[in-house]
């Protein structure tokens, strides 16, 4: 994950060292009389030079009579934040750029960290760099001070790190600036600058100041974090900032606790003293030691396999620890140490593709290149929306298992019947006409309308399934679907059916191994339990009668079973009965029951007949007694988590 997914992406200059000076930018933004800067000066002159000129960002030509803060400006958010400031303090930086061409440009990039232009001045060419300040440090032998030019000696240095520290803190981007002067008696004006040869000097370069910029995490990062956390996803921060800026941004939106230090803060001595056995809770790690790190030791970082880590661990976080990574160059991905354990991976960026999992471009700063490579195109630079998409695929993905638990569960009351039929000689309790209304007609809107179901509030609770182990279907939902929930199903509708044999003179002892004499064409006085007569056309009425109220009892199940699987783990009465689409379908299948029942004509055409009032009441209990056992299900779920219950039946 990078930190443009964090951040708002809108830069401005907070703080500025020039002339051994720290300089607080809110006062400028605001025309406070507490901003005050000698502009004259020659420190103040070379950092206006430097940033206008060795700077790529450029206004758009239509909004020219807009203020400078509120002007589109093309280029890099560090960029467009030093113009824009520049823009302010000195008018026109096009016109100040038109009196001294560019003549060498060297870009920035996550490799040398830097960026550099030579520029054409009156008597020779104006070197401007500005980059890292660790990089800058090490270019300079010289320093700009209050007019005079001073050694850059230890003093100083160790003087810009406290400097660096407490801008860092704030989370702010800290961007050193230096310079030197190319006479023409040197360089000559036909001069020749090359990259391939550095035929220019990179080295003993005047330092001059210190811009630091600001940009502010997103206010829907922090909440995002906590969920990620919560639904057990490990956050991996990689970004180019300094370690200290690193840890104040994932500090300010909750990756890492705020009392945790860098990996330079607590091994003094490099990283060739950290042991296997060290505890690693939410270091900041730079791309140097990351470099010096065996692959055991980063294993070991990443893994969460540890008793010390949950021993770490604050109630309301998981086992994981989240790490940033900064001053990363982009062929120090750890995508492939995250793929060997076997976790998977969303990566964000435009240059971190290579053997991710899911491919995650950012549709506003992005490259054309990366979005069309991309599996996802994060189209407003959001990493709530990130975990937002995670939130809508476990809802998808929840909803799907729903839907298939309550289809399958109307398998067992089909089947069934018909092995009692075969294994202890019954009349047949429900007919193939019956099964084809069950499975094509009343079934088919309930289980849709599962799809439109509202997240459980604890779905993003959930640690991450394992995709080889529970897959979209597994024993779990079979057995709860087919020994759970159809089991009630079928009671209810043999229940129906045992009534009504039983009110028409079949009792149960007397069905038994009747099944040949029924279905017999040639025998048409058939005794029952009362002494009373039957033709095959009365019998064969009474068994059309019978898969009718088989039908029905069915559905009133089918209500039940529908309302269960309406969440997988919190209480119904806590999830309530919000979905619309639902609660029409159960409507919707009720009144297609009634209306296939009492159809005028269907008795003859597909043998369904009408029933008795009180026959649709008969599988009410069951209906109740099913609701009542899975909510009890789903409070052992709750009350004992990794228990029988779970590993049995949380689907």
């Amino acid at each position: 994950m990078k930190t443009g997914t964090l951040t708002q992406n809108r830069m401005i200059v907070s703080h500025i060292w020039a002339n051994n000076s720290v300089i607080n930018s809110e006062n400028f933004y605001r025309h406070s009389d507490g901003y005050k800067a000698d502009l004259d000066s020659p420190a103040w002159r070379a950092l206006i030079r430097i940033a206008c000129l060795c700077n790529k960002a450029e206004f758009s030509a239509a909004q020219a009579s807009l203020p400078p803060l509120k002007r589109e400006a093309i280029g890099n958010s560090t960029d467009v934040a030093l113009l824009k400031y520049m823009e302010i303090i000195i008018g026109c930086v096009e016109s100040y750029r038109l009196k001294y061409p560019k003549i060498f440009e060297i870009l920035f990039n996550s490799n040398v960290r830097h960026s550099l232009t030579i520029n054409k001045f009156s008597g020779g060419f104006w070197l401007c760099m500005k980059g890292a300040p660790e990089v800058i440090f090490d270019r300079c032998s010289t320093i700009l001070v209050m007019g005079k030019i001073r050694p850059f000696d230890h003093k100083y240095k160790s003087y810009f790190k406290h400097i660096l520290e407490e801008f860092g803190s704030f989370g702010e981007r800290v961007i050193a600036f230096c310079d030197t002067y190319l006479p023409y008696n040197e360089y000559p004006t036909d001069y020749t600058f090359d990259y391939e040869l550095e035929n220019y000097p990179t080295k003993d370069l005047r330092f001059v100041g210190l811009i630091s910029l600001n940009n502010p995490p997103r206010a829907s990062v922090p909440d995002s974090v906590h969920k990620c956390r919560s639904a057990g996803i490990k956050i991996i921060m990689i970004t180019g900032d300094h370690p200290i800026t690193a840890k104040a941004i994932a500090t300010a939106v909750g990756i890492i606790p705020d009392d945790k230090q860098t990996m330079d803060e607590n091994y003094r001595f490099g990283v060739r003293d950290i042991h296997e056995n060290d505890e690693f809770t939410s270091p900041v790690i730079t791309g140097t030691q990351f470099q010096r790190l065996s692959d055991q030791h980063l294993n070991h970082i990443l893994s969460s396999d540890t008793n010390i880590v949950f021993a770490r661990m604050t109630p309301n976080q998981n086992s994981d620890t989240n790490i940033v990574f900064a001053r990363m160059t982009p062929n120090q991905k750890l995508i492939k140490c995250c793929r060997n354990k076997k976790s998977v991976n969303a990566v964000t960026g435009g240059d971190v593709f290579e053997n991710a999992d899911i491919h995650i471009a950012m549709g506003m700063t992005g490259s054309d290149m990366s979005k069309q490579r991309a599996d996802i195109i994060l189209l407003d630079d959001d990493f709530a929306s990130i975990v937002s998409g995670i939130e809508e695929g476990r809802v998808i993905f929840d909803n799907l298992k729903k839907s298939i638990c309550y289809t399958l569960s109307s398998k067992t009351p089909i089947i069934c019947p018909f092995l009692l039929y075969l294994l202890i000689d019954i009349p047949l309790p429900l007919g193939s006409i019956t099964i084809l209304c069950i499975d094509l007609i009343t079934d088919m809107i309930p289980a849709i309308s599962l799809a439109y179901e509202f997240p459980e509030y604890d779905i993003m609770k959930y640690k991450p399934r394992d995709p080889i182990i529970n897959k979209l279907v597994n024993k779990r939902l079979l057995f709860l679907s087919y020994a759970q929930l159809g089991v009630f199903e079928l009671f209810g509708g043999l229940f129906t059916y045992l009534v009504i044999m039983n009110e028409n003179g079949f009792n149960l002892s007397y069905l038994l191994g009747i099944r040949k004499l029924w279905d017999s064409m040639a025998i048409n006085d058939l005794m029952d339990s009362y002494g009373q007569e039957w033709t095959y056309n009365r019998r064969k009425a009474l068994e059309y009668t019978c898969h009718t109220a088989f039908f029905a009892a069915v559905v009133i199940t089918k209500w039940s079973a529908l309302i269960c699987c309406k969440t997988r783990r919190i209480s119904i009465i806590k999830q309530k009965m919000k979905n619309d689409v639902l609660t029409f379908s159960l409507f919707f299948e009720l009144g297609l029951a009634v209306f296939l029942s009492y159809c005028p004509g269907l008795d003859r055409g597909i043998n369904l007949y009408p029933l008795k009032l009180y026959w649709w009441f008969c599988s009410i209990p069951f209906a109740i007694l099913m609701i009542i056992f899975d909510e009890l299900r789903r409070f052992l779920l709750r009350r004992y988590p990794n228990g029988w219950v779970e590993n049995e039946t949380f689907y």
